[in-house]
């Protein structure tokens, strides 16, 4: 049994020019490419995705930004609601419009929304969560996910925002992600 709850409702939720605000994340991890654990192995970057509760294909975690909370408070709720994931939010990947289907409402008639996206390095995968009744994960390799993933705006937050980033921080600093507090 899950001690959280997930969040339910929209009379706590952010609005601007008839947008519906919504914050989300790209949850990561490196695995080594060399099975002996060497530190100095090439690192392969696995993307979490969880399944969309509503057709086929595969999602980040996202979901409503409410009035009591940060942007970045948001994503990381969200990465645990949907994904059950715990890890260090690093930076701001970009804004990405699209327009719902499913959640029009009278604030937002058109169903338009406007995603503030993050990425997650993930520490901690939960055995339990307030959506695992609903949802699964799965680690895929980014060409994998670029190919799963259900909606083109979270493809190019993936391409144009999550792999952009990732590039700059390993070959312009040489940072290793991994270890970054």
């Amino acid at each position: 049994m899950c001690d959280l709850v997930a969040r339910t409702g929209r009379h706590q939720q952010r609005y601007e020019a008839g947008c519906r605000l919504i914050a989300g994340c790209i949850p990561f991890r490196l695995r080594s490419s060399d099975e002996s654990g060497d530190a100095d192995a090439k690192k392969i970057v696995e993307l979490l995705m969880i399944n969309s509760t509503s057709g086929p294909g595969l999602l980040f975690p996202k979901g409503g930004w409410e009035n009591d909370e940060t942007v970045e408070e948001a994503a990381v709720r969200e990465a645990i609601e949907e994904a059950g994931v715990r890890g260090d939010l690093m930076d701001f990947l970009g804004y990405y419009q699209f327009k719902s289907k499913t959640h029009q409402d009278e604030f937002s008639p058109e169903g338009l929304c406007k995603a503030a996206m993050f990425a997650l390095f993930v520490k901690e995968e939960l055995e339990s969560w307030p959506e695992m009744s609903t949802r699964t994960r799965t680690w895929l390799t980014v060409p994998e996910a670029v190919d799963r993933c259900r909606h083109s705006w979270m493809r190019d937050a993936l391409e144009n925002g999550f792999s952009k980033w990732y590039a700059e921080r390993t070959m312009n600093a040489g940072e290793d992600i991994s270890e970054r507090q």
